[in-house]
């Protein structure tokens, strides 16, 4: 169903309109026919020789000046009201805004509001010899030559750390051998 509420509101001011031309006709014609004058007795306030029009249309021109002023106080004072509520919701929207730029920023999220926000830095891993020294010691796989088997995986040549010297129950210091060469493990371990 449309709306009628503009339609009712555009009907009223022109009834408005029409229905005050209508009344400042009527007061002209009555004030130019009623020429006599008259004694105004009003409580203790006495008033002699008044034309008869300004006894009706006076009253009624104060009314619907009184009218008027209040109509307009009353639409002023919805202006100021709209006005207040118009820079609360932009405050609000404001707030909005900088809330979901911030949950956006904890969460790490994309920026929605098309703005240029500094993203925090970035925390990087730490390095391999960082986490575990005893990993950096393996040496890196030498290179194959590209051969019949260039299609195979690469192995890695681990060797065995140096064993502490170990003193045994009469005295002596063992020392441990040297493992040169890749341990047996080492060479029959899957190709990765």
């Amino acid at each position: 169903m449309p709306n009628l509420n503009h339609l009712w509101q555009r009907f009223l001011l022109t009834s408005s309109l029409l229905i005050g031309l209508a009344i400042g006709v009527a007061a002209t014609v009555f004030g130019y026919s009623n020429l006599a004058s008259v004694d105004v007795h009003w409580s203790v306030f006495h008033i002699n020789g008044v034309p008869l029009w300004t006894v009706t249309v006076v009253p009624l021109a104060l009314a619907l000046i009184a009218g008027t002023l209040y109509h307009w106080m009353d639409g002023l004072h919805h202006f100021t009201e709209h006005m207040r509520h118009r820079r609360r919701v932009h405050e609000l929207e404001a707030e909005v805004a900088s809330l979901r730029a911030h949950l956006d920023q904890v969460l790490e999220m994309p920026d929605h509001s098309g703005k240029d926000v500094k993203a925090p830095a970035r925390v990087s891993l730490p390095e391999a010899e960082e986490i575990a020294p005893e990993l950096a010691s393996l040496e890196e796989p030498e290179p194959q030559a590209q051969g019949k088997g260039g299609d195979r995986k690469k192995r890695a040549r681990l060797t065995a750390a140096p064993e502490p010297k170990v003193e045994q129950a009469n005295g002596e210091v063992k020392a441990p051998e040297a493992a040169a060469e890749p341990t047996e493990a080492a060479e029959r371990a899957p190709q990765a």
